[in-house]
């Protein structure tokens, strides 16, 4: 009898062994298929699968443990509010990616599963962080350099113990892009309730007139916000008055009339500015970083300079920005401002002296007398030695240059960030063009209205009476050269969406194209516009 219990027991526990023996197997199994499905689904995507490899091919995204599951939940909320920022939301296709993360049962199934959230959570980071596109593949002339993250970067942050905190970091948090996202929301309200109504008709309307063409203008006044509900048929004080307010919020001449080129702004859709408002969250997007404590910025399509410090403008001027011919318009990017010269010798741009003076020399020797020829060497070279038609623009061996004098193309003083396309901010002699609508008349350079205060400004941190260091030195006619004891960032942008520190909603014309071409770009990546009810 206790043979067999012993023969029976001995039995028993071979079964045992076996048994989990097979299910040590098929646990192993399984965890082969797992990692080998992440394997390779990952192979396709360098950054996804750098990231699996350095974690041993282990899921960040689906065990059913409390902190994956926050994680899940986390990107699921996020993804859903893309397009809250302007984002092309099919990309990440939360409806499709909650479908498929139903049905994954198996291993396998869970191993493709986790790289899939991966690749989404890493395209989402990338896209509300630093922007859906790449600046210089819209636009040669937006040479920007965007603050691009590593991937194992966004890995390691979502790992952490908050992943919620984490995507609400994620976008700029500047505020610029708060109120632009706020006024986005607005917009998108008033197209799913018709927009603004109906165009104004005709050419100009003026104070004193009335009829069918200004109802229609206070119609659309009353809807966009520029003036309460009235039953006035006449151009009166209420309607000039808002037509001023449109105007400036406008960037245009603030007359009280509404003629043509106001007209053209007023009629302009909703939908239209909705899009300038989303190109410029994704501009937004390109920019963040930190800007400085104090910095510069000049926004080409407001035509303005303004010193910035700690977020709030201290100083403001007008500006005249690069014509709009390819070789002109100004490029955007960010440098930082190190020296200014107070009277400044203008040593003409190559691309200036061969295509604008060198015809004019070559029909008439003694023409644009006030440039000094300077050969290689550094010397003066006499006009009536040099025979100007033998040159071609690649060959002409010369430098021009204009003396310091009130009559410098540059004017008085420069201020200088060296970059490669030799762009910088300077006084000029040309002021009449200060006073137009529309500055976009310069070779590419920054021209000031107000140089001289913008000089007092810089240099108010580090002299105690800036503005008589200044003229001491601009009083000696000889060239000087003042450096900054702290480097200012200067950075050139192009915003024709914009908001005040109110939180007011602004808007400029195109002048370059830019923001069409942006808009274009986005909308192929799949960025649409939506009507929003509530």
């Amino acid at each position: 009898m206790l043979l067999n219990c012993r023969k029976f027991l001995s039995q028993f526990l071979l079964v045992a062994v076996i048994a989990i023996g097979g299910l040590a197997g098929s646990a192993q199994a399984q965890v082969t298929a797992f990692k080998q499905a992440i394997a390779e689904t990952a192979s396709k995507n360098k950054d996804v699968a750098a990231f699996y490899r350095s974690n041993d091919f282990n899921p960040i995204w689906t065990k059913n443990t409390s902190e994956q599951k926050a994680r899940r939940r986390a990107l699921i909320a996020a993804l859903s509010s893309a397009d809250d920022h302007g984002l092309p939301a099919a990309r990440y296709d939360v409806k499709g990616l909650k479908a498929r993360m139903a049905k994954a049962k198996t291993a396998r199934d869970l191993g493709v599963m986790d790289v899939e959230l991966s690749k989404v959570f890493l395209r989402y980071a990338r896209d509300v962080q630093t922007g859906v596109l790449v600046p210089s593949r819209v636009d040669e002339m937006i040479v920007r350099k965007v603050p691009y993250r590593a991937a194992s970067d966004y890995f390691e942050a979502v790992q952490g113990k908050r992943p919620s905190n984490l995507f609400k970091s994620l976008p700029p948090q500047s505020a610029e892009y708060a109120r632009l996202m706020k006024e986005k929301l607005k917009l998108e309200k008033i197209i799913a309730k018709g927009g603004w109504g109906a165009t104004v008709p005709g050419k100009k309307y003026e104070p004193g007139d009335s009829g069918n063409g200004v109802t229609a203008l206070r119609n659309r006044l009353v809807r966009m916000g520029y003036l309460r509900r009235s039953a006035t048929k006449t151009f009166d004080v209420s309607i000039q008055k808002a037509v001023q307010n449109f105007q400036l919020a406008h960037g245009l001449s603030a007359d009280g009339v509404a003629g043509t080129g106001t007209l053209k702004e007023i009629n302009h859709p909703v939908e239209k500015r909705l899009q300038s408002v989303i190109v410029a969250m994704e501009r937004e997007r390109w920019m963040n970083r930190a800007l400085g404590k104090r910095h510069v910025m000049v926004n080409l399509a407001d035509f303005h300079a303004r010193i910035i410090d700690n977020g709030k403008v201290t100083f403001e001027t007008r500006s005249v920005v690069g014509k709009n011919q390819h070789d002109r318009r100004s490029p955007e990017f960010s440098d930082e401002m190190e020296h200014m010269v107070i009277n400044p010798t203008w040593n003409v741009p190559r691309s200036i002296a061969t295509k604008e003076y060198l015809p004019q020399l070559q029909k008439n020797p003694g023409a644009v007398g006030y440039l000094r020829l300077v050969d290689a060497s550094g010397r003066t070279v006499a006009r009536e030695n040099v025979d100007f038609n033998q040159y071609t623009a690649r060959t002409f061996p010369f430098n021009l240059k204009q003396a310091p004098s009130n009559s410098n193309a540059l004017g008085l003083v420069k201020f200088m960030f060296p970059n490669k396309h030799n762009i910088y901010l300077h006084d000029t002699p040309q002021k009449a063009l200060f006073g137009r609508e529309s500055r976009a008349f310069s070779h590419g350079c920054i021209r000031l209205q107000k140089p001289f205060e913008f000089a007092y400004a810089l240099l108010a941190k580090q002299e105690s009476n800036p503005k008589s260091f200044f003229h001491a030195k601009l009083k000696t006619g000889k060239e000087t050269q003042v450096n900054l004891k702290q480097k200012v960032p200067v950075h050139i942008m192009y915003r024709t969406a914009l908001t005040t520190a109110k939180g007011e909603l602004q808007f400029r014309r195109d002048v370059y194209g830019r923001d069409a071409k942006i808009w274009k770009a986005l909308s192929n990546e799949g960025v649409v516009l939506r009507a929003v009810r509530g």
